[in-house]
């Protein structure tokens, strides 16, 4: 069944929201042939231009008739801007699925499709985005959120996190692995990673923990309560948790957590160490316990990881 994909941009988009989807969808086509067609659509139609300058041809909106809408994000400033078209299109719902990329996701939640549902949104919005919008449950530590037929991404590359997902959801997860081989990206990088890894890495918006992440990163293995992290940032544990928090936009308890995870995948699906080794070394304490960790953040466990690395 060949499925019509709509990618919906505005004046000051931003590019790879809608490149990202686009190539996904084509290599998914490379692998089975006639699944999709890919149409770009734009308030009014016409040459659209992103906050980079490239432009893209898009069709008018009301052209059509669409399986999936993507909704791709850019500057807050050009979203609200370009709301209210865009916006009483999306009302009409006349779509299976319907799915926003970074910052469009205030686009389906000002059309209401987003009220009491699950979603996500870029972390450097997800602040104005839970004030703006409290009927939408936001979970902004997310790759992609899916509830029902309405999908939503974190921030730009995220994307293709998505477009992955939406591959898998009509083809199967063969062809959504072969599409992702081919652009050279993880197939499953959404299930349970936290858009705030670059965070984490840089040590905040400003850097500001920076030498405490590598710190933090160098002792995998010790205890690390909110006393001691805060103990080597030179603050006071109340006054570091939040500052920490504002920085990283997630809690010291889940970076640590995150840090351990990020170490223990890398050694499951590169080593043939025991999982109660694994465990030990990078702060689980026990493979059972790790286990669980494991199927909470990736949706498997370390051992079917490891089978599906070939390690």
């Amino acid at each position: 069944m060949r499925r019509e994909i709509a990618i919906v941009v505005f004046p000051g988009f931003q590019l790879l929201d809608a490149a990202g989807p686009v190539a996904v969808f084509e290599m998914a086509e490379r692998f089975r042939p006639d699944s999709y067609a890919i149409n770009v659509l734009a308030p009014g139609g016409g040459i659209v231009r992103s906050s980079s300058g490239v432009c893209l041809a898009a069709a008018p909106m009301e052209s059509g008739c669409f399986d999936t809408v993507i909704v791709s994000g850019g500057n807050l400033a050009q979203v609200e801007e370009n709301q209210a078209g865009i916006v009483a299109w999306l009302g009409d719902d006349a779509w299976r699925r319907v799915a926003g990329v970074c910052s469009g996701a205030f686009f389906l939640a000002e059309a209401g499709l987003l009220d009491e549902r699950r979603a996500t949104t870029h972390w450097a919005a997800a602040e104005r985005f839970r004030l703006r919008y409290p009927k939408v449950q936001l979970d902004a530590d997310r790759m992609f959120v899916r509830d029902g037929d309405v999908w939503t991404s974190a921030g730009i590359s995220a994307g293709i996190d998505l477009a992955l997902a939406l591959v898998e959801d009509d083809l199967g997860p063969g062809i959504a692995r072969r599409a992702a081989q081919q652009l050279v990206v993880h197939q499953r990088r959404h299930v349970g990673q936290s858009q705030y890894s670059v965070l984490v890495e840089q040590g905040g918006k400003t850097g500001r923990f920076g030498e405490l992440v590598r710190w933090m990163r160098a002792r995998i293995a010790e205890p690390m309560p909110v006393d001691r992290l805060a103990e080597r940032a030179a603050m006071s544990p109340r006054h570091f948790a939040r500052a920490f928090a504002a920085e990283i936009g997630a809690t010291p308890a889940k970076v640590v957590e995150g840090l351990r995870l990020e170490a223990a995948r890398v050694a499951v699906e590169t080593s043939h160490l025991h999982m109660d080794h694994i465990a030990a070394s990078t702060g689980f304490g026990d493979a059972s316990r790790m286990r669980r960790a494991f199927v909470r953040a990736f949706g498997a466990s370390p051992q079917s990881l490891r089978r599906g690395a070939g390690a």
